[in-house]
């Protein structure tokens, strides 16, 4: 295949080189030769094309080439080169040089430089063609950098926090609240950076930022810690919250609905109770005999801390006991968003508790013994 690709590839470069003899040395064959250039450019490997050319200076005149050759192109075709697009662009390269080419890397193209030489690689040389960093050969010179600096960060709290011991000064324990904030994922580092990271370096790097933000006094560092987490929009401007509604008794209650698999329950949770929980008209503890169900059951009041504070009546129909604690649970999470504030809420929506679970049992697949499990394989 590859052999294939190269003489194919032969063939058009020859073809392209005889229209460049045929006309001469004039804006036709100066387009040509900006093709030529630009399809070589784009083969080759960047990173062994050296350094010398990819300067600012370099690129600025691949520009100019750039805006001369689509001129020319469009002349050539007939059109308005000020509204010569980058498409239109691509469909007289292809009525020009009609060939049978499939591999699309194989065919000549004309695009600006800032799609063909990476952005990146403009500003690591000098005119003398030494690097500016001294990490460059490194191969990730940008992360590194990273690195060096967040670590230099994560140095001067802790010389500060020993400042602070030894002057028997309090040290500062508010810790940074993350509830409400997210680090950085791995695609938007790497657009920071201008280079690949991969899973590794990334994971390392959110370690180091986890150990700077825990730290007592890291909120000397607030501002660089921030640069790399970003808040999380609220998602409950579109969540309607049911006021307390209150029996003939004058007992405040609230209601909610939840489901898990094929188990559909309703819980009424009552304000000022002793934590007494029934469960279709029968007491917790017999309805659900397994620990781990009633703890399921019981999460969403130990996450609140108001455990013992409320009664609750549920009605659970479907499914299994797993699945029924799961229902319940979740009925009960949104009941009890009516006695706690908006930012208790948010709290439970980041915990997961207001999320309906989506799994169910996978099915048995035909030719299979199960959902996954294959038949043993004998070969006689």
């Amino acid at each position: 295949m590859g052999g294939r690709s190269a003489a194919v590839m032969a063939a058009a470069v020859g073809r392209v080189l005889r229209l460049c003899r045929r006309w001469g040395a004039g804006p036709r064959a100066q387009t040509l030769r900006l093709i030529c250039t630009t399809t070589a450019v784009q083969k080759r490997n960047v990173g062994a094309s050296g350094p010398e050319k990819y300067t600012e200076a370099f690129i600025k005149k691949q520009i100019e080439e750039f805006n001369l050759g689509k001129r020319h192109l469009a002349n050539m075709m007939g059109e308005d080169p000020e509204t010569f697009t980058q498409e239109d662009i691509d469909k007289a390269i292809a009525y020009l040089f009609p060939s049978g080419l499939f591999d699309k890397r194989a065919r000549p193209l004309m695009k600006h430089p800032t799609e063909v030489f990476p952005e990146q690689r403009k500003i690591q040389w000098g005119e003398d063609g030494r690097p500016f960093h001294f990490l460059f050969y490194t191969g990730k010179q940008s992360y590194y950098s990273l690195m060096h600096e967040t670590y230099e960060k994560f140095l001067n709290v802790q010389k500060h926090q020993d400042q602070l011991t030894a002057q028997d000064l309090p040290l500062q324990k508010e810790k940074r609240n993350l509830a409400g904030s997210r680090w950085l994922t791995k695609i938007e580092l790497e657009e920071m950076l201008l280079e690949k990271v991969s899973d590794n370096d990334y994971s390392r790097f959110i370690q180091l930022l986890q150990k700077l933000a825990t730290l007592p006094c890291a909120d000397i560092e607030e501002k660089y810690i921030q640069k790399f987490s970003k808040e999380v929009p609220v998602q409950l401007q579109k969540v309607v919250i049911e006021p307390l509604q209150h029996d003939e008794r004058g007992v405040a209650f609230s209601t909610g609905e939840g489901k898990r698999k094929t188990a559909r329950a309703t819980a009424v949770v009552y304000d000022n109770g002793t934590g007494k929980i029934t469960v279709n008209g029968i007491d917790i503890l017999h309805y659900f005999p397994v620990l781990q169900d009633r703890e399921q059951l019981l999460f969403p009041f130990q996450f609140l801390g108001r455990i013992g504070k409320h009664d609750m009546v549920c009605t659970v129909s479907g499914g299994g006991r797993s699945a029924q604690a799961g229902a319940i649970r979740l009925a009960s999470a949104k009941a009890l968003r009516s006695f706690v504030t908006e930012k208790e809420v948010e709290f439970m929506r980041q915990a997961g508790l207001l999320t309906v679970d989506p799994r169910v049992k996978e099915r048995k697949k035909p030719g299979q013994e199960g959902p996954r499990r294959k038949f043993t394989w004998k070969k006689r």
